[in-house]
């Protein structure tokens, strides 16, 4: 299984760089990383790591970005039911929104 994501800055068009993002298989904490120059966290989870399905939480840092924002985090939880596979899950914010979907 791969978890990736992708973070636009829909109010200047530009990908959302530099931003922290936490990863989480239920309640735990199982990675961190910062989105590069791109926007991107390529492979969120740590090299040998093998969850099982189950629910997992992404938590963005948005006030990084938009300190006078409304939305100070994004937590977007999904559920992972096939372990072979790769999930992308990116995120369009601006300074009073965010949508996300399921990518590929």
């Amino acid at each position: 299984m791969t978890i990736s994501t992708h973070v636009l800055d829909t109010a200047a068009g530009k990908p959302a760089s530099h931003m922290a993002v936490r990863l989480f298989q239920a309640d735990r904490e199982i990675a961190r990383a910062f989105t590069d120059a791109d926007g991107r966290c390529p492979s969120l989870l740590p090299p040998g790591t093998d969850p099982a399905p189950g629910v997992f939480r992404l938590l963005f840092d948005v006030a990084s970005r938009f300190p006078d924002g409304f939305y100070p985090e994004v937590s977007v939880s999904f559920l992972i039911r096939d372990a072979t596979t790769h999930y992308h899950v990116p995120l369009l914010i601006s300074p009073f929104g965010y949508t996300t979907y399921r990518g590929s």
